[in-house]
């Protein structure tokens, strides 16, 4: 079986990859019967030469190839039809920009495997860059801090080689960090990748309880507390729920964050936000003259959605803006009394080579085996969206009526 890591074509460039010359070289080595290419591309991390000296064919066209692997969305003239694909779709959640890719997908009778969609059995995902995500987020939360303040400068995580010069720049302002209060939402790999930020701080980690009882306290001394649904969520009647509860009836919940809103300088997401859950803070909140919070770093970036001040993504060009939460409206990033934005949506994108080699582990691990043993684990029967017939397979099949719609008329 062939298998060829394509170039990336989507506008703005990603320079990430799925898998490193040296992922490539151990998986060539412990698959006899796979044969390993890869397209050759001018902006990928790691160069063509790279790949050719671990002994990886380098080809100008991979067509001959069975199983297509890249990391974002193929431009719908780029697909090439009766092949397997792996790629970020986006398009399971419905999303309208991409329902012609799907479309084209079904049409060119492609098996397509988001990367999205292999999962566990319980669904848990086993593959992803939320970690790097995570990383470069908080980094940027703190970088705008620094440059709305005046307190430092830290240089933009693209102009940085790898995640350990990062943490380097870390060290360098670890001890001017001003006395403020900082929640984190989550507990997934990008909340991991968040923590991983707040420790190479050395901030110091509360409970919740202690966190509010501290900050109504004025401490000045900083601080940060992790919450899970069940810390920003309450039923409807006022108690408490699991967190069970919290995923499955969302329609039973309202906000608790408030509490937490009145006590916070600085709010990083990385939580998942389920359709149908209340907003953690609305654009009423955030005019009530309690509301706190003046940072928000939005890994999780719902645009418009349980974060009021996330009017939109910004990029990694510009990734800082500011919320005047009494006019609702975006204004630049240092105007007094308004919320600073950070929401970068493609963040692992600074980070390439660092993501890419965490990616690649995962892939190898759990993917790749896949095709050889049978698929015991069932790891591509679950991520499998699209037959080679060109049908929508049953576990996605909620999509039909999707890709199939007739386009709105005005």
């Amino acid at each position: 079986m062939k298998f060829a890591i394509i170039r990336e074509r989507k506008s703005p460039p990603d320079r990430r990859v799925v898998f490193t010359p040296e992922q490539l070289s151990r998986l060539d080595l412990a698959f006899a019967k796979a044969e390993f290419t890869v397209e050759s591309s001018p902006i990928r991390i790691f160069h063509d030469n790279q790949y050719a000296s671990h002994g990886i064919a380098v080809k100008d066209d991979v067509s001959d190839a069975d199983v297509l692997i890249g990391v974002k969305e193929v431009p719908i003239e780029a697909l090439i039809p009766d092949k397997k694909y792996f790629f970020f779709s986006h398009t399971i959640k419905k999303q309208p920009y991409n329902r012609d890719l799907l479309k084209a997908v079904l049409d060119k009778k492609i098996e397509l495997y988001d990367h999205e969609t292999i999962v566990k059995k319980n669904g848990a995902r086993l593959i992803g860059f939320g970690r790097y995500a995570g990383i470069v987020g908080a980094y940027n939360g703190f970088r705008a801090l620094g440059l709305r303040d005046g307190l430092f400068e830290l240089p933009k995580v693209e102009t940085l080689p790898d995640y350990t010069a990062l943490k380097a720049e870390l060290q360098r302002i670890k001890n001017v960090l001003p006395g403020i209060h900082i929640v984190m939402t989550g507990n997934g790999k990008v909340a991991g990748g968040i923590r991983e930020i707040l420790e190479a701080l050395e901030i110091k980690e509360l409970k919740p309880k202690e966190y509010l009882q501290l900050a109504l306290l004025e401490d000045k001394q900083t601080t940060f507390t992790v919450l899970d649904v069940p810390q920003y969520y309450l039923h409807k009647d006022g108690h408490k729920l699991t967190k069970t509860e919290c995923y499955t009836h969302p329609e039973l919940l309202v906000s608790d964050f408030m509490k937490y809103a009145k006590v916070t300088d600085m709010l990083i997401t990385g939580h998942f936000y389920g359709h149908g859950a209340p907003y953690l803070f609305t654009r009423e909140d955030a005019k009530h003259s309690d509301f706190k919070i003046s940072l928000v770093a939005d890994v999780s970036c719902d645009i418009d959605g349980p974060i009021a001040c996330t009017l939109r993504p910004s990029t990694i060009a510009n990734p800082i803006y500011g919320y005047d939460a009494l006019g609702e409206k975006e204004v630049a990033f240092k105007t007094p009394g308004s919320i600073t934005v950070m929401a970068v949506d493609n963040l692992p994108c600074e980070l390439p080579k660092d993501a890419s080699e965490g990616f690649g582990e995962m892939f190898e691990k759990h993917v790749i085996p896949a095709f050889f043993n049978g698929d015991k684990n069932g790891v591509l029967e679950r991520a499998q969206m699209t037959t080679s017939d060109g049908e929508l397979t049953q576990r996605f099949s909620y999509l039909k009526e999707f890709v199939y719609e007739e386009p709105t008329k005005f």
